[in-house]
């Protein structure tokens, strides 16, 4: 029996193994001759991508010198997608989960200068990045929305210095303070679609892209529907303790085109 044409490493929920008979390669000993064949039917996937832990990823892998486009962004938010579904299979949907940028006015504590976060380049990146998504062909926006805590925090690596006694409040800068902004839903809304689209049955895989371990409950729910559940961490180290509750974890990379 040759097995040499299977490959686990790409086994399918959908596959079917043929044992094929070759009248040829028949002796008088064994009077035929089996070999594997491993058929694959194109299955439906859908990909969760929870917006701000890509965004994040992705400038550190690919968008260090802060070069990219927005539309560069959209782009590879959608290739990334598809890198999971391949040629041969379905794509049902791309869930793609953010928060709309904070557009409030405050004061910094430090130099008491006002600060529009609706006007900030980081905000228009942002808006602009959604606005090219919702444009894109079987893409659905989940959005949350950033609470907003009415707190300024002092940047953790200036608390240490503080408490070592390095330097004083008086000598911290704007730029040591932020302001505390907690993103709110998208947690939420991530495990109610992941649930909703597995127990209807609508794909035969998801895969996530995502390195936060709220989605637990959901995958389990996905698993037990008999869904097969892919992690996509972009590379980013997860907890050994997750690898029991998916089915296999890939990180795909995006190999952006050389500029003439």
């Amino acid at each position: 029996m040759n097995y040499n044409t299977f490959n686990s490493e790409y086994a399918d929920p959908r596959a079917f193994i043929f044992l094929k008979m070759d009248k040829k390669k028949a002796t008088k000993k064994n009077s035929s001759q089996l070999s594997v064949i491993n058929v694959s039917l194109p299955i439906k996937i859908a990909v969760f991508i929870d917006g701000g832990f890509f965004i994040k990823r992705y400038n550190y892998l690919y968008n260090k010198d802060k070069s990219k486009t927005p539309e560069d962004v959209a782009n590879d938010i959608y290739t990334l997608a598809h890198c999971h579904v391949g040629k041969e299979n379905y794509l049902y949907r791309i869930f793609y989960y953010d928060c709309p940028p904070f557009d409030k006015r405050v004061h910094n504590p430090v130099d008491k200068k006002c600060i529009v976060f609706g006007n900030t380049t980081e905000a228009k990146f942002r808006n602009e990045i959604l606005n090219i998504l919702k444009q894109k062909r079987k893409v659905a926006l989940r959005l949350g929305y950033l609470k907003d805590s009415g707190n300024w925090q002092i940047r953790p690596n200036k608390i240490k210095e503080l408490l070592s006694g390095k330097i004083q409040i008086i000598d911290l800068t704007a730029d040591d303070v932020y302001y505390e902004l907690k993103q709110k839903c998208i947690d939420m809304k991530i495990g109610v679609d992941i649930a909703s689209i597995s127990l209807k049955h609508f794909v035969d895989r998801i895969v996530l892209v995502s390195g936060d371990a709220d989605f637990v409950p959901a995958s389990k729910l996905a698993r037990r529907e008999g869904i097969d559940f892919i992690l996509d961490p972009m590379g980013a180290p997860i907890e050994q303790s997750l690898f029991e509750h998916i089915d296999g974890m890939k990180s795909a990379k995006l190999f952006s085109k050389k500029k003439p």
